[in-house]
């Protein structure tokens, strides 16, 4: 296993560093067409929730469930890109005073520290929206239908029924700890929604039918679960430093996770199921799919 994980953690690199040079690209001074004027202190607070590192996990599972599957890299890398700006956006939303109420998010302050709270809702609002212009833009070359799909599987990932939906049961969990029922909705589509659009994503600009499609979204699903569960459990094994950001806040506001039902090591025990059942779903695509099992694997074991 030693192999594909190096081979997986330079993939994750490069990976990294190619997203944020397209998202500085996308996000440079210069208007597109049609567009009017690109206002500067909110290109400044777009590019601040933006241009702060991280993994970008999410844009690389486009680009290695597309790469599995045989679809075009520049296209996967658009919609990667699309799909950052929307997890960006949400980070900045969340951490918002009437959210989550965070000062550091990655290491550096929130959006709204460094601007101020109108700035950071404007600044979420137009990464949102962009994140569409992307994907519906001539430089994605991909066929209408194949760009139609991945503009609604996002937008029903994101919304009211996906990822803004569960940031509200999460806040309405603060007054009202759910059961475990509950709790697997509320991740299932608060972080789940956007890791599930990303592996079915890859499948979409392959041009790939129901059945990889579907494979792809459970595999997403599996993932998903395990990166919240892994959240949850460094919320309260991990420090500040390490993750960039403020932990125990969930067992501060008395949110219910499975974590604190169960406990760290039931916790631990799910997420070596959980990444096995994974990588179990993808294992007929071979050689091909080494990648993407060893990206279940980091993310169930994952240290920050």
């Amino acid at each position: 296993m030693t192999g594909p994980i190096n081979e997986f953690e330079k993939r994750l690199m490069e990976s990294a560093e190619a997203t944020e040079t397209l998202l500085a690209s996308l996000l440079s001074g210069t208007c597109l067409p049609g567009e009017i004027s690109r206002p500067a202190t909110l290109l400044a607070a777009m590019r601040h929730g933006t241009l702060n590192g991280g993994k970008r996990l999410r844009p690389f599972l486009v680009l290695e469930s597309a790469a599995m599957l045989g679809g075009d890299p520049q296209a996967a890398a658009r919609i990667g890109a699309a799909l950052e700006c929307v997890h960006c956006y949400s980070l900045i939303h969340d951490d918002l005073p009437a959210m989550d109420d965070d000062d550091m998010r990655r290491g550096q302050p929130t959006v709204h520290r460094a601007f101020d709270e109108a700035s950071a809702i404007l600044a979420g609002d137009s990464l949102l929206t962009y994140a569409f212009d992307i994907i519906a833009a001539p430089e994605t070359m991909l066929p209408d239908r194949q760009k139609t799909e991945l503009v609604l599987a996002l937008a029903r990932a994101s919304g009211l029924g996906g990822m803004a939906g569960g940031q509200a049961l999460d806040l309405a969990a603060e007054k009202a700890a759910p059961d475990e029922a509950g709790i697997v909705t509320l991740q299932a589509m608060k972080t789940g929604a956007l890791l599930r659009f990303a592996c079915e994503a890859g499948a979409i600009a392959a041009g790939r039918g129901p059945e990889d499609r579907q494979r792809l979204r459970d595999f997403g699903e599996k993932i998903g679960l395990a990166f919240q569960l892994a959240d949850d459990l460094l919320d309260i094994t991990a420090d500040a430093a390490t993750m960039g950001k403020a932990t125990g806040k969930d067992a501060a506001r008395g949110k219910g996770t499975l974590v604190a039902l169960y406990g760290a090591a039931w916790a631990e025990e799910r997420l070596a199921v959980l990444a096995q059942e994974a990588s179990d779903l993808i294992s007929g695509y071979g050689d091909k799919a080494v990648i993407l099992q060893a990206a279940a694997h980091f993310i169930a074991d994952r240290k920050s």
